[in-house]
């Protein structure tokens, strides 16, 4: 399997080499939660880290699963949610090969698109679409994070790697998603100064 694999994230959770672990809720969440355009349903938080997001929904009266591979992550998130007192579920799976067993209202994608080597990007873009049911959203967050080695040598670096919008609108087709226009509001990341988000809210067609 190309990129990172489940040992790498094991040993960063472990070690807490989790640079991109903002120590709370991403704040483009709390937009949408505060603009009432994500509003409590069933949704799923696909590579949900140590659960920040997870427990920021389940707080806010969400039906909420979180999916991560690593068994250290899972625990962590856990954890958390039973320090902060609230239901949800957490499942260690490969978010490749995740099946559930009904659609979900909702995904919340912020930091599992980027940490998928790009040879992943085609069957992950499938399998949002799969969990999906038609008319629900898809609220992601797209890193950006150019370098030089990729965009003058055509290198693969991550991760994170560069989410560039134009693939991400050939993964997540028109076809099958609804794309507002932008432009897509910038979210800075504390610990990644040299990359940001960009803020895209797709409902499944």
């Amino acid at each position: 399997m190309a990129g990172p694999t489940t040992e790498f994230w094991q040993e960063r959770f472990e070690k807490m080499e989790t640079g991109w672990d903002r120590g709370g809720a991403s704040p483009q969440l709390l937009t949408w939660l505060d603009s009432g355009v994500l509003q409590p349903c069933r949704i799923v938080v696909p590579g949900c880290g140590r659960g920040w997001e997870v427990v920021e929904l389940a707080r806010s009266g969400f039906d909420v699963v979180g999916l991560d591979y690593t068994q250290a992550a899972v625990e962590q998130a856990r954890a958390r949610c039973e320090q902060e007192g609230v239901k949800a579920e957490i499942v260690q799976a490969d978010v490749l090969s995740y099946a559930p067993a009904q659609p979900f209202d909702a995904v919340y994608e912020q930091t599992c698109m980027c940490a998928l080597h790009p040879e992943h990007w085609v069957s992950y873009g499938r399998q949002l679409a799969s969990w999906v049911r038609p008319g629900g959203s898809l609220f992601a967050l797209f890193m950006q994070m150019v370098r030089t080695g990729a965009t003058e040598e055509g290198l693969i670096q991550g991760p994170p790697y560069h989410c560039d919008i134009n693939a991400m609108r050939a993964l997540l087709p028109e076809a099958s998603w609804v794309w507002l226009r932008p432009p897509y509001a910038k979210v800075p990341h504390p610990n990644l100064p040299s990359g940001h988000e960009l803020a895209v809210h797709l409902v499944r067609r």
